[in-house]
């Protein structure tokens, strides 16, 4: 159109020429949109609002629970560092339950006598739950999965007793996310003992915008909490952080890659107690097929 006025204002009045020259302008505005429609595209797909809160947690427990499910068909390296020390152990599932091989101290690897002895206790744990009764089996099996269960019900009763606010979106570990804040929420019901601790807690979560997985979460104790039946009170100042990260598999599940948590409570309500936890986990493998070797470097 402004070659059109153009032409007007510069007095070409022949026919031919005007009509060639609305020609050329339809042309070049056809062509500009034309190339402008896959930016278009792209800023309309950017401002797309994000999902419902309600959305977000609901389909990042229900991933949760999907990835829980399938954690113990994997092997594992995993560093505890306590202070200024570590100890890196190869995390094997030995049927049903995990026997922990100590591989490396402080970054050091084990010497070869102690290899030898790691070995050893690995063969006798085998040899062990070879030969135990069905019964001794299924205790020691409904052991660990009691244990897995309590810690999953803490991070899942997370979402439950706590009210989310959806406050933007930040970049974590190279995964875009939701960034979610939350506080108690009025009311909550804890389902157990070490569930009770929520009713005090705040905390943020960030949820990977594609596969709603939990790339990182982090909680604090701000008021303190009696624990009814242990003469106990968890402290300001408890606190703990959980990453997790995609294992390179087909099935693209996500599994847990640092878990830290600092405790501090009193015991009868007088004596002070404190405890430190730092894990880091690496190198997932599917049972029976990672190596000591692996775990040496992190």
């Amino acid at each position: 159109m402004r070659i059109t006025l153009a032409g007007a204002v510069t007095g070409l009045t022949a026919g031919s020429k005007e009509i060639s020259n609305h020609l050329l302008a339809s042309m070049l505005v056809k062509q500009t949109t034309i190339a402008l429609l896959p930016w278009v595209a792209a800023s309309c797909l950017t401002q797309q609002p994000p999902p419902a809160v309600e959305d977000i947690i609901r389909q990042s427990v229900q991933a949760v629970h999907e990835d829980w499910a399938k954690a113990p068909g994997f092997d594992f390296c995993e560093v505890d560092q306590a202070g200024k020390d570590s100890r890196t152990y190869q995390v094997l599932m030995v049927f049903g339950s995990p026997h922990s091989r100590l591989v490396a101290v402080n970054g050091t690897v084990l010497s070869a006598e102690m290899q030898a002895k790691e070995a050893e206790q690995l063969a006798a744990t085998i040899r062990q739950r070879q030969q135990e009764t069905p019964e001794a089996h299924r205790r020691r099996v409904v052991q660990y999965e009691k244990e897995r269960r309590r810690d999953q019900q803490l991070l899942e009763e997370l979402t439950k007793a706590m009210d989310f606010t959806l406050v933007g979106s930040e970049t974590v570990n190279s995964y875009k996310t939701y960034v979610l804040d939350a506080k108690p929420r009025h009311g909550y019901a804890p389902t157990s003992v070490m569930t009770t601790v929520l009713t005090g807690m705040q905390g943020r979560l960030w949820v990977d915008q594609a596969s709603f997985r939990w790339v990182k979460v982090k909680a604090e104790v701000v008021h303190p909490v009696t624990i009814e039946g242990f003469l106990a009170r968890v402290e300001p100042g408890t606190e703990f952080e959980l990453e997790e990260m995609p294992v390179d598999t087909p099935s693209g599940i996500w599994l847990a890659s640092h878990f830290a948590m600092r405790a501090r409570a009193r015991i009868f309500w007088l004596f002070p107690k404190s405890s430190m936890q730092d894990e880091t986990y690496f190198h997932y493998k599917a049972n029976g097929t990672s190596s000591p070797e692996e775990c040496e470097q992190p």
